[in-house]
């Protein structure tokens, strides 16, 4: 497995932690379909909430959150509507957040939740 692939293998960990803790359950993980794959998926309140996570090592490159172009988010529409075509989720209301994960060796991990991003 490739060093990239582990790191985002455990900010997709770190981040389901992060959303629990704050009292957003995560119902899926890692879903695929033949357009692609959705990080996270998870209940806040009533409302289904797709997460793309982004980790990094360090800000060296610029911000994980910089990574979300107008392309990802609009795959990231199709794909939330797939979801809940399969999931046979109907009349709830879908959100596209996503989560920022810089591990940095100089400190604790940082955490940037935006919601809403699509």
């Amino acid at each position: 497995m490739k060093a990239k692939d582990i790191l985002g293998q455990t900010g997709e960990r770190m981040a389901a932690d992060f959303l629990e803790d704050r009292g957003i359950r995560v119902i899926d993980s890692n879903w695929r379909c033949p357009s692609g794959e959705i990080d996270l998926v998870a209940l806040d309140g009533g409302e289904v909430v797709i997460v793309e996570v982004k980790t990094r090592r360090s800000r060296r490159y610029g911000d994980p959150l910089e990574a979300l172009t107008q392309a990802k988010l609009s795959r990231l529409r199709t794909l939330a509507v797939l979801w809940a075509r399969e999931h046979q989720y109907v009349g709830g209301s879908l959100r596209i957040d996503a989560l920022g994960i810089v591990m940095d060796t100089a400190g604790p991990p940082s955490f940037d939740h935006l919601k809403g991003v699509a």
